[in-house]
């Protein structure tokens, strides 16, 4: 799913004309990464949680080379899904493939 395709979601169900519904999707999005950047954890019931991470310095490899790398810290996104999302997920069961047709071979 592409952020187009949430917005046209959310148009189709709120019944808003797409650019409504684009202001809605892209609101959400900067109010999310406006908390992130100010190192705010941000908590959706039954969905699941956004917080940042602090990585370590570290030495890397170049993979091309081989060359050693120093990779500074930093600070990264991290996304906790709730118990209520995962046992929705897990909960689904996928829908059958149709099996392969086989021919008898003819001798």
């Amino acid at each position: 799913m592409t952020k187009a395709d949430l917005i046209e979601g959310v148009s189709r169900v709120v019944e808003m004309t797409r650019k409504d519904s684009e202001v809605i999707v892209e609101t959400i999005f900067e109010s999310i990464v406006r908390a992130l950047k100010s190192s705010e954890k941000i908590e959706i019931r039954g969905f699941g949680s956004f917080r940042t991470r602090q990585r370590k310095p570290r030495v890397g490899r170049n993979p091309k080379t081989g060359a050693r790398v120093d990779v500074p810290a930093k600070t990264v996104p991290y996304f906790k899904p709730s118990k209520e999302l995962k046992d929705m997920i897990n909960a689904t069961k996928p829908e059958p493939q149709p099996e392969p047709s086989v021919t008898p071979s003819q001798t």
